[in-house]
This record gives C-alpha cells, structure tokens and sequence, in this order.
C-alpha cells in the first residue's frame, strides 16, 4: 500500500474513530484482558507445579472409587445421578482452619483434576454482570440442537460460591468469582450444568448464607484413560451445622445427544433419553 492510499485512508477512518469512539475501544478489547491475565496466570503457575505437589493433589480424593465411577456407562433413560457412599460425605471438616480454595493441578493433558474449597457467607456473590468466558477446556465442541447451546463451560465450584478469593484460590476481599480459570472449567453437558450441579449448587448457597456456617466442598471430574471430555463430575459437601451432605456422580450427558468422550464431539440421538429426579424436581425427555 502506497502512501497516498495510506494517508487517504487516515483521513477516512480517523473522523469516523471520533464519532463512535467507544465502539472503537470496545473493538480494540474484544478479549477481555483480565479473562487472558487469568488464563496467562493460572497456566504459567500450573507449568511450574512440580512432581511432588502432583502427588499431593492425587491424595484430595480415593483413586478406588473415581477408577469405578470412569468405568460406569450411562443407560439410556436411568437416572442421571448416582449415590456414593449411601448419599453420605467423606469429607472431613476438622481438616480446615480459614477460607481456602485449592484447585488441582492440570494433568498432563490439560485437563482438569478436582477442586476442594472452604467457604461460608463471605464468599457469596450474584452472577448477574459478569464478563463472558473464553477459556476452552479439553473436548470442547460447541453445538446447537434444537436451537440451544449443548455445551457449557462448566465451573467446578460455582461463579456464585467463590467471590473474595484470588486466582490460587487465597482469601482476598474484593474479589469477583472464578472466571476463565482453566483449572476450574470443564467441558459439560448443558443438561448436567444447568439441571443436575446447578440442584447441589443450590444446597451449597443456601448452607454458606446461614450465619456462622462453614461449609466443605469437593467436585472431582471423572475421565476415562485419555479421554478429553469428562465422563461425569463425584461430588460432595458438608457443613458445620449438619443442614448439607451429599456425595453424588452426576453422568455428563444430554438428552437426543450422544457424546464421543475421547474427542468431546457430538451428535444427534433422539432416541437418547435422560432421567434426574430430586424432591420436587423431575425431568425426564
């Protein structure tokens, strides 16, 4: 381009820049910075965890139990959720002294491990207003059926749950909750998302607003070998008080939708049917 077109196109564009000079600055920032900073942040630290503290987040949860939860294949039309340990908590609360969350290391696929976090009211928030995510988890594959998204970049611990605390997961007022942290986003079903761990994120936030109330939680994903889309997501949670506990599975499936866990992608099933039922909610396609 020679300078003449150059400076014809200057004198173009630079009034146009003035008049709509907010657009062009949300133009120049369509990633959000601080959701690349996260991203930029959380792997660089992970890049430098060592073999010994990959050791030590293995021991967070029982290898005999999530080996058996990877080997369970959903049948179609039975219940999306299963109970482990009769329903009951293995957590131990006497373990935690102040505010934490701890987030697993990547494994050696990128993929996510697990997260334990120790939280009360102080970590509350509202989703309303918050940035949109761009991190893509391992088997990422978005897809719309019937019209709506089948994907969701699932949180490990809840947006809601996770307010006042910084990108390792240390207690900082002022916070917003976990955004873009790839330790803490796994690709998931929009039905296991949206219908099944939205139910048990539920009971999580009403324990942590009771006054006083501390309250464990874990969620462990499930991957069989080296697949890059979770089989399912182990969770569990207790409180101070004794008003929470549950130990679950919850399948990562979709109704009229078959998913291929090695890759993540997906297609159309609409013989694929689902089942969740919980005290006054019940879903079935």
């Amino acid at each position: 381009m020679n300078s003449k077109i150059k400076r014809w196109l200057q004198l173009i564009l630079l009034p146009i820049c003035l008049l709509t000079i907010t657009g062009c600055k949300a133009t120049k920032n369509q990633l959000p910075s601080q959701a690349q900073k996260n991203i930029d942040s959380v792997l660089k630290n992970d890049h430098k965890t060592n073999d010994q503290q990959k050791t030590i987040d293995s021991n967070y949860f029982d290898k005999k139990t999530y080996n058996y939860l990877a080997s369970l294949e959903y049948k179609n039309g039975q219940s999306a959720v299963l109970e482990v340990n009769q329903g009951n908590s293995t957590l131990a609360m006497n373990q935690w002294k102040k505010n934490k969350v701890i987030y697993g290391s990547l494994d050696s696929l990128n993929r996510t491990t697990y997260v334990t976090a120790f939280i009360d009211k102080k970590n509350l928030g509202r989703s309303e207003g918050r940035d949109r995510q761009v991190w893509q988890p391992t088997g990422w594959h978005q897809k719309r059926v019937d019209g709506k998204a089948i994907y969701n970049r699932g949180h490990l611990l809840a947006y809601t749950s996770s307010f006042n605390f910084d990108i390792n997961g240390n207690y900082k007022k002022g916070e917003d909750g976990s955004l873009d942290n790839p330790k803490n986003l796994a690709t998931q079903s929009a039905f296991s998302n949206q219908k099944v761990q939205t139910y048990y994120e539920t009971m999580v936030r009403k324990a942590q607003q009771r006054m006083g109330n501390k309250v464990i939680f874990q969620i462990v994903t499930v991957f069989r070998g080296n697949e890059l889309m979770p089989r399912g997501y182990w969770l569990q949670a207790k409180d101070q008080m004794g008003t929470l506990n549950f130990n679950v599975y919850e399948f990562n499936v979709e109704p009229n939708v078959v998913f291929d866990y090695t890759t993540g992608k997906s297609r159309i099933d609409r013989s694929m049917h689902v089942f969740f039922e919980r005290q006054n909610q019940k879903y079935r396609n």
